[in-house]
């Protein structure tokens, strides 16, 4: 009798323990899900227009190569590379034996023909006299009229040679026309050198480009008249701002890249020539909106993020099209609307249809 009551009594507990262990499974299932926290941020504002920048090189607007108008043997050249010139400054020198010469001859060739004037103007004064009297025949007249007018012409002529022996002592001397840094030499003293060959090659400093190589794509694209903010690359503090100036007509054929020369506008002292500089531009606002980077997932293949329903707090998986993808942003380009609330924490944990609880923009 013991043992069956003991076996009884264990039956009757082990029912009241599972059951009690059922009841309490069943207040377990029942039990409603804690919403799950997420951090959101509200669409409230167009996307930001992307800003690109690219690497360049700083050169003069203008540089020109001084040479001389006459050839001959050089015998200065006070220019050296690297130095800087000023408007007037005498860059090199020619021997100029036989330009003082020419000079000399076409003086006194001047000076013979303007004897001869005066002698002719004497002889026109005296015919002119007798023909109103009737003292001269008028063939003589007119004769003494033409070797008057000959005289004039040859005064005129040699003066005109004066003139040119004068330019052309004048073009021994080659001084610069504007300031200016050497960039390059192309002959020394002693030296014959021809009319029009390269002395030097000055690079004006007065006016400053940036050069750049620009892909094909934002030529197509980018703005037409775009504030171009410049920047040295060892020092990023001193910087300008510029203007477009030139596009190059045709793409390089190795790089297939376009140059773009960026006027500067009032150079800071730091911006020297050859120094490598950054030049960025920022592009128009695409259409769409911005959002964080880490509110994008996926969904069916296709990027997507989750949308707050603020009547239920509950959550909503929308696939949306990226326009652009940004460090720390993606632009949506549709998909979204202003005043979307969208998730930017806790994504991976979402389903749809789930009680959330917003902790705010993050």
């Amino acid at each position: 009798m013991t043992i069956h009551r003991f076996r009884a009594v264990v039956t009757a507990g082990t029912l009241i323990a599972l059951a009690a262990g059922v009841a309490a499974c069943e207040k377990k299932v029942a039990r409603t899900p804690d919403p799950r926290p997420v951090r959101t941020v509200t669409v409230d504002a167009q996307a930001d227009g992307e800003t690109v920048s690219f690497t360049g090189q700083i050169r003069a607007k203008d540089q020109v190569n001084l040479a001389f108008r006459v050839g001959g043997r050089m015998v200065e050249r006070h220019a050296s590379l690297g130095q800087t010139i000023a408007p007037g400054d005498v860059v090199a020198r020619l021997d100029s034996q036989d330009e003082q010469n020419a000079l000399r001859s076409a003086e006194a060739t001047l000076v013979s023909a303007q004897a001869a004037l005066t002698q002719a103007t004497l002889t026109f004064g005296r015919q002119q006299e007798l023909l109103k009297n009737g003292w001269t025949p008028r063939a003589k007249f007119d004769d003494a009229q033409e070797a008057l007018r000959t005289a004039q012409a040859q005064v005129d002529s040699t003066q005109a040679q004066l003139r040119i022996a004068q330019d052309r002592l004048g073009y021994t001397v080659l001084r610069a026309d504007g300031p200016g840094a050497v960039t390059a030499t192309g002959a020394d003293a002693g030296e014959v050198v021809q009319a029009g060959q390269m002395i030097v090659r000055v690079a004006g400093t007065a006016k400053l480009d940036a050069v750049f190589d620009i892909p094909e794509q934002l030529i197509r694209t980018g703005p037409r008249d775009p504030v171009v903010v410049v920047a040295l690359g060892d020092d990023p503090q001193v910087r300008a701002t510029g203007y477009v100036r030139e596009v190059a007509p045709q793409a390089d054929s190795a790089t297939r890249t376009f140059q773009v020369k960026v006027g500067i506008n009032n150079p800071p002292d730091g911006m020297k020539l050859g120094a490598t500089v950054t030049g960025r531009v920022k592009l128009p606002a695409p259409e769409g909106v911005a959002v964080p980077a880490s509110a994008l997932t996926e969904g069916n293949g296709r990027p997507a993020v989750w949308v707050v329903d603020r009547g239920t707090d509950t959550v909503s998986l929308r696939t949306v099209d990226v326009a652009r993808y940004d460090p720390a942003a993606v632009i949506i380009a549709h998909g979204l609307e202003k005043g979307d609330v969208v998730v930017t924490a806790g994504v991976q944990m979402l389903r749809p249809g789930q009680k959330v609880r917003l902790l705010g923009d993050g």
